[in-house]
């Protein structure tokens, strides 16, 4: 959700914010746990297994961040505030929502028994950055340098405007990508008037997050457009207030800025688990495990899909050496450091398409490729092989048999298709060792059947015999039908 004023460089505010009355105790789902419902629908319980943040700062560039709610005890550091309405160290909160407070408790709830929020990365600590109820000129800028100077590791912008970016702002989103640092923002939200993808999601290299309903599909009061980068749960978020916003310190919301500051917890749970990690590695393992809502490829309503933290955390992610999102970035991926191309979406938690297919048809093509190919490279050695045999084999020439003698492995072949006796036949020219037996067709073969047999050129097993013993086989003829075996 993204605060709004009547100001043509406003943020958005929180749309449709609306505390909650006092629960009934008799119903579990009226617990703070209970109405989580988008922990469940993340894993969350399952990647804080993994990591929940430790070690992570979040910078929240909001309304600033009331410190002494329960929830963010001992999560908020001292922070700054850019306008002159903006809270001292950002501590407390410049509107009458809290939207500021609201959002770092999505991202860093401490949590702690069913009444608690529990964040996305609940170890990790919230930097808070007011910029008052009115985003003037340069603030927004501003507050993203500071973020960034001050040790800023992911930086949540839960608010947006109708305008265009400023060279300002431009220029410091890529002060915080160079300096390694991941930017989150909401896409907007419609009832607010937009149509557009809201500044500064819209600034290339942010992360512009549209929303996802409970049950799964697209969030019809969420921005779409070009831009979308992510997707996340936005619809009834449970959010933590001081008590005077509401009375039981709670209130529930559905807008892209929960959605967002759901993203950037997921961005802190990914950097605690590969700190050594760029921004720019950071995005490319976001996008390249979030899981397809839509049509395959890039799409305005999804981006390139759903947020999956545990696939996240625990996929493996080729590196690539700049922002995916940045134009000029390979879109092939990086050769160097062997990265593979891009892929537009994976449709589910299985592995990633590494030719970019992600559609049925495309990953059964991919699938037959991988077989074929080997096979195909197998049969041509084979090929190349035998034809090699082939050129090395010795010229056909008249007579049977081969010098007294001749060794051969399990007997003898004889060219162009003479062959041993299958044993020591009477009248041969010297002892041969017992052969397996040759081909037929060639003139003089010597069919296995009967020792001393000999029949006409080509002729099959059972030839005419021997007259006796010693005796010269007849003149070599043409030769038969059958040729030689290889």
């Amino acid at each position: 959700m993204l605060r709004s004023t009547m100001a043509a460089l406003a943020l958005v505010v929180a749309a449709g914010t609306v505390p909650l009355v006092t629960p009934a105790p008799a119903r579990a789902a009226d617990t703070v746990r209970g109405l989580q419902w988008y922990l469940d629908e993340l894993k969350i319980p399952q990647a804080h297994k993994i990591t929940k943040g430790r070690g992570v700062v979040v910078a929240v560039l909001d309304t600033g961040v009331e410190p002494d709610v329960p929830d963010l005890r001992g999560q908020v550091l001292p922070g700054y505030g850019t306008g002159t309405d903006a809270s001292a160290k950002g501590w407390g909160t410049d509107d009458k929502i809290a939207h500021g407070t609201a959002m770092a408790g999505v991202i860093a709830g401490r949590g702690g028994g069913a009444m608690r929020q529990l964040g996305i990365a609940p170890e990790a600590k919230i930097l808070p950055v007011s910029i008052g109820g009115t985003l003037e000129a340069g603030e927004l800028a501003e507050g993203i340098r500071w973020a960034v100077d001050h040790g800023a590791d992911v930086v949540n912008m839960s608010l947006g405007a109708k305008r265009a970016a400023t060279p300002e702002e431009v220029a410091a989103v890529r002060y915080a990508l160079d300096k390694g640092v991941v930017l989150v923002a909401g896409a907007g939200n419609t009832k607010q008037g937009y149509v557009d993808v809201a500044t500064p999601a819209d600034i290339p290299g942010v992360i512009a997050v549209t929303g996802v309903a409970k049950d799964g599909s697209f969030f019809g009061g969420s921005v779409r457009g070009p831009e979308a980068v992510l997707a996340a749960p936005m619809e009834e978020i449970i959010t933590p207030l001081p008590t005077s916003v509401s009375d039981n310190g709670y209130g529930v919301s559905s807008g892209t800025s929960e959605s967002a500051a759901i993203v950037s917890g997921v961005a802190a749970l990914v950097r605690a688990k590969y700190p050594n990690l760029d921004a720019a590695n950071v995005v490319n393992r976001l996008i390249r495990t979030a899981q397809d809502r839509g049509p395959a490829g890039r799409d305005d309503a999804y981006g390139f899909g759903a947020v999956d933290p545990v696939a996240a955390l625990t996929r493996s992610v080729p590196n690539v050496s700049s922002n995916p999102l940045l134009a000029g970035a390979p879109a092939g991926g990086d050769a160097e450091n062997g990265s593979q191309p891009l892929p537009e979406r994976s449709k589910d938690d299985g592995p990633l398409v590494s030719f970019g297919v992600t559609n049925g048809t495309g990953a059964l093509i991919q699938g037959a490729l991988c077989l074929l190919v080997p096979i195909a490279v197998a049969i041509l050695v084979i090929v190349l092989v035998r034809r090699s045999r082939r050129r090395a084999a010795p010229p056909a020439g008249p007579g049977f048999p081969p010098p007294s003698g001749f060794p051969g492995p399990s007997g003898y072949a004889g060219p162009s298709g003479y062959a041993v006796p299958p044993a020591t036949v009477p009248g041969a020219r010297g002892p041969y060792p017992p052969a397996v037996p040759a081909p037929y067709g060639a003139p003089g073969a010597v069919p296995p059947q009967a020792p001393g047999a000999y029949g006409p050129p080509g002729a099959a097993p059972q030839g005419a015999p021997w007259p006796q013993p010693g005796a010269t086989p007849p003149p070599a003829a043409p030769p038969g039908p059958g040729g030689h075996h290889q």
